[in-house]
């Protein structure tokens, strides 16, 4: 009950926001009083192109940021770090990405950022390993002196994966994570060259690369301690949430509606991941078939500190963090 009001309370408050921004003028542009009301009205989001992050292209597709008086430039990104490499330069406004490369860059004083939405938390399908047909890996005990592909070493996928040998009673260094330059899309390329042995894989590359290169889902992430993990986030700098606080809104009541749209209708979930930009379309079987996440939400200043913190639990519990990191002091005072 207490989760439900304050999914409500954070619908009410940043939908106020948008509602304030958006009824100074009935459409937008450069000259009328809807944009004047905001600091910014030019943002350049990055995000990394995999269904954790839809609700942005769904906000996108369907108008919203327009209709708040935004005009929103969503760049593709390989990763995490180069978003808040981004972000650190002022070349990114926002950015979407994964929770444990942000809570990494925070700890590690490679960054200061506030959590401004949770983006996604992971399902059954949405995040699992692949190898070639006919590999001699076959179960987890396998996977013992084995490189793993991944798109950046520490992320989201170092965690996963290490959850799952830890399950197993393997350690971390069990195997080697390899990362692959060009993210992603490279993954079945580099399974094919032998540059690695098994690839960790998002949707909706898992399912594309099962159609097109006959991958082999080995092993589904979505289990034990991290089970329904919370996977994305958006984050801003907090000098930037700070000096723009109506843009910020505006965007954060646009993004609420993707998301709650991408909760709700999956055919705007497969529109979306068809007009990803190239080469992150996916074709419309891809679309249709693919699993996809659970999409909070919940928005600053309502963002959910148990949700969140759970990343920082995990991360320190398998050794990501060398010590306890409490994330409210990434969020919304």
């Amino acid at each position: 009950m207490g989760s439900t009001i304050r999914v409500w309370a954070s619908m009410l408050g940043a939908g106020l926001a948008v509602m304030l921004v958006v009824g100074c003028s009935g459409r937008s542009g450069s000259n009328n009083v809807q944009n004047a009301s905001l600091e910014l009205t030019k943002l350049t989001v990055a995000a990394v192109p995999v269904g954790d992050d839809v609700g942005v292209y769904i906000a996108q597709n369907k108008g919203y940021f327009r209709a708040a008086g935004l005009d929103v430039t969503i760049e593709p990104i390989v990763s995490s770090a180069v978003a808040t490499a981004g972000q650190n330069s002022g070349k990114y406004d926002i950015t979407a990405g994964n929770s444990v490369s942000y809570l990494q860059a925070q700890v590690g004083g490679k960054a200061d950022l506030e959590i401004v939405a949770e983006g996604s938390l992971m399902q059954p399908g949405n995040q699992a390993l692949y190898t070639l047909p006919k590999s001699d890996i076959t179960s987890v005990p396998d996977l013992k002196g084995k490189r793993i592909g991944v798109n950046a070493v520490g992320n989201i996928g170092t965690l996963l994966i290490t959850a799952l040998l830890k399950a197993h009673d393997m350690p971390s260094d069990s195997v080697t994570f390899v990362p692959i330059a060009v993210g992603f899309p490279g993954m079945a390329k580099a399974l094919q060259n032998h540059t690695i042995d098994v690839a960790w894989l998002p949707e909706p590359f898992g399912s594309l690369d099962q159609e097109s290169f006959g991958l082999h889902k080995l092993v589904d992430l979505d289990q034990g301690e991290v089970e329904n993990f919370p996977v994305a986030w958006y984050v801003a700098t907090k000098a930037w949430a700070k000096r723009y606080p109506r843009t910020l809104a505006a965007f954060l009541g646009a993004l609420q509606q993707g998301q709650q749209v991408a909760s709700n209708d999956r055919s705007a979930v497969e529109n979306a991941m068809e007009n990803l930009p190239k080469p992150y379309e996916v074709t419309t079987m891809i679309a249709s078939t693919m699993s996809v996440e659970n999409y909070p939400l919940n928005v600053a200043p309502h963002v959910d500190l148990a949700t969140v913190q759970q990343v920082a639990d995990v991360m320190y519990d398998l050794g990501m963090l060398i010590n306890p990191f409490e994330v409210k002091s990434m969020l919304t005072p």
